[in-house]
């Protein structure tokens, strides 16, 4: 199936609309309420020398400009998994948010070459997420999950669980992810909308912020 111009800008107007209602409606309700945690930045990012901790990258909107997934999964839900997957398998997660880059390739590799571990996790506020190595290029990944709309709250806990596998130097077999070729024309003009709002938080040449999360 694919979708006329016309009628992904048809689209995409709806899904303006209704994020400028959900900003409005954010902005009368406390900070807990609509985050479900708080994201309090620490300063820049030192490098990691704990081999036993996973680096989480954040993208620049994740949990401040946008706080759910494309299919509204809130991201306090998301974090919380991907967090309890790597401690699962008896490793720590470090929260760091990226500044210069909204593309999952540049957040996730970022992560892991601040990971002691030289593990990382990238995910955009839309939901994507990938499991990144610190000696492999961006465009390199060892699992990626482009379809932000077939990921739910297991599958997060999984990758987080698979991430401390790859820190631990196993070979874990990937997570399996659903597939569902209606998603991608369905969800088309969210996304692109949701990415212009994510890239509109770029900041070029910043550097990264080591978070401290807490948890309502």
């Amino acid at each position: 199936m694919r979708l006329s111009d016309e009628l992904i800008r048809e689209i995409a107007a709806q899904v303006i609309q209704s994020l400028g209602q959900q900003n409005t409606n954010l902005a009368k309700k406390p900070a807990a309420e609509v985050f479900g945690m708080e994201l309090i930045e620490k300063g820049e990012v030192r490098k990691g020398t704990d081999a036993s901790e996973v680096v989480i990258g954040l993208s620049p909107s994740f949990g401040v400009h946008q706080t759910k997934t494309i299919t509204n999964i809130p991201h306090s839900k998301v974090l919380r998994e991907i967090i309890a997957g790597i401690e699962e398998e008896g490793l720590k997660a470090r929260i760091v948010r990226i500044k210069r880059s909204s593309d999952l390739g540049v957040i996730g590799n970022d992560a892991a070459k601040l990971s002691g571990s030289g593990i990382g996790i990238g995910i955009q506020s839309r939901g994507t997420t990938l499991i990144h190595q610190k000696d492999l290029v961006p465009l390199n990944n060892l699992e990626l999950f482009p379809q932000s709309p077939l990921l739910d709250l297991e599958t997060y806990r999984a990758i987080g669980r698979n991430a401390a596998k790859y820190a631990k130097g196993e070979r874990p077999r990937p997570v399996p992810v659903r597939n569902d070729q209606m998603a991608r024309p369905k969800y088309q003009a969210k996304a692109a909308v949701l990415h212009i709002k994510e890239t509109q938080h770029v900041a070029k040449g910043a550097k990264p912020i080591e978070l401290e999360v807490r948890f309502k």
